[in-house]
């Protein structure tokens, strides 16, 4: 019950997007590029900014590189063998490679593992979001029915904001000044209404999902490689870095977070397939209600 009351919130910001979206009839993508091109910039800003990284950190980036590019080969992979174009396996990799470990994850660490788990789940956020604004715009610029390739996938990668709002903070975090109290303010509240709108733009994406239509067993595949075979990868990596058990924990819940809700955003600003990425997130958030009490019972 206990790990319910931590979800609920999320399924309530997705339910005022979802009914928001019925009742007004709103543009997701509008919403979606205020998103990525306004707000996102500055919560990773700030992230950088205020984060001051060691050797463990490092291996927290490793981990979080590592564990992405492995579930992009089994997406691939899958993707061959189903005999999926171009579009659909890059729309695989959204639904598969990505993990929701910001505003779903960290609430679970902190309520599993205390302040400790918490300080970890913030760092492999940050991680996280470096691979989603990266890696993940990467492809869900490729998939994009208007690519012309590699090339339009890198210029989509070049234009996002969000590469120079962390290398903006890591450059700010070194010089010997910081930020006014006011400014650092202003920063904040920009900061802080972007989750909710990536989740309010996500509830708005599935109110215009058809049940009739949901691709079953493309979700089922990528469910099995998110909820299934991300977090027995993630226990083999962990096995070869040089970490205490509590973060070796954290990283094995963290991969078996549902997808990330801004894998939706990204597909929904490309044409990605997003009814099958918003799907595969919102199934595999439902089915995280089942999977991660299994792996905490294990781990707490």
């Amino acid at each position: 019950m206990e790990l319910l009351g931590i979800l609920l919130p999320v399924f309530f910001i997705f339910g005022i997007g979802f009914v928001g979206q019925k009742t007004l009839g709103l543009d997701p993508k509008s919403l979606s590029k205020v998103s990525v091109y306004l707000l996102s910039p500055f919560l990773v800003f700030r992230t950088f900014y205020e984060t001051h990284f060691t050797h463990t950190h490092v291996y927290m980036f490793i981990f979080t590189f590592a564990l992405c590019f492995v579930l992009i080969g089994a997406a691939y992979l899958v993707s061959f063998i189903r005999g999926y174009n171009q579009c659909q396996a890059c729309g695989m990799i959204l639904a598969s490679a990505f993990m929701n470990n910001g505003n779903y994850g960290t609430p679970v660490a902190l309520f599993a593992f205390g302040a400790a788990g918490l300080d970890y789940a913030i760092v492999l956020m940050v991680a996280q979001q470096l691979v989603m604004c990266t890696v993940g715009v990467y492809f869900a610029a490729k998939g994009s029915p208007d690519s012309d390739g590699f090339r339009s996938a890198l210029r989509a990668v070049v234009r996002l904001p969000i590469v120079y709002g962390a290398f903006a903070g890591l450059i700010l975090q070194m010089l010997p000044f910081s930020l006014s109290k006011t400014m650092s303010e202003a920063i904040d509240l920009v900061a802080n209404a972007t989750i909710p709108m990536i989740m309010i733009v996500l509830g708005m994406t599935l109110a215009n999902i058809s049940i009739k239509k949901l691709q079953m067993e493309k979700i089922s595949l990528s469910i099995a490689i998110k909820l299934g075979l991300s977090p027995f990868i993630a226990f083999l990596i962990t096995l070869a870095l040089p970490i205490d058990n509590l973060l070796k924990s954290i990283m094995i819940l963290m991969a078996a977070m549902p997808t990330a809700a801004n894998t939706t955003i990204y597909a929904l600003q490309y044409g990605t397939e997003p009814e099958f990425v918003s799907s595969a997130t919102l199934v595999s958030t439902l089915l995280s209600l089942v999977t991660l009490p299994f792996f905490l019972y294990f781990m707490i």
